[in-house]
């Protein structure tokens, strides 16, 4: 099943369970998976779908940020469980040692030593890590392992 099939028959079995926080949430996925179809008048990949949610998540996480600090911890707490929805349907995140691992071998696969080379190994890492990994923590790993 495809992953927008998937958030779609969640859809239903939130709208059956009267869910209406959860129902809101994936509404939000759905409208904005249908929008960029329309937009682009292509039919998305799991791929596609994952970096709409990745997206989505980045926002959530700006308003959070900027809810409480100004004091609007109801409104934080909303984009809060928004985002606890929205990451039931990323693949299953990597662990510290992983990416670290997985930045060394793409530091030496494309034969990086300095900072003008973070292009390319961060390159050579986006389509292997993307959905499983905070590509900000990966930027910061690739700049401590190339600032040596």
């Amino acid at each position: 099943m495809s992953l927008k099939q998937q958030i779609t028959d969640d859809m239903k079995a939130a709208m059956r369970a009267k869910d209406t926080a959860r129902l809101g949430a994936i509404r939000l996925l759905l409208a904005a998976i249908k929008q960029r179809e329309v937009d682009e008048r292509i039919e998305l990949s799991d791929a596609d779908v994952v970096a709409i949610i990745e997206k989505m998540n980045k926002q959530r996480r700006d308003s959070i940020s900027q809810y409480e600090a100004a004091g609007r911890q109801d409104l934080a707490d909303v984009e809060k469980f928004e985002m606890s929805i929205l990451a039931t349907y990323m693949p299953q995140q990597l662990d510290e040692g992983e990416i670290a691992s997985a930045v060394a071998e793409a530091i030496a696969a494309t034969g990086a030593v300095s900072q003008q080379d973070m292009g390319k190994v961060m390159g050579m890492l986006k389509p292997k890590l993307a959905g499983r990994a905070d590509m900000g923590k990966v930027s910061a790993l690739i700049k401590a392992q190339l600032g040596k």
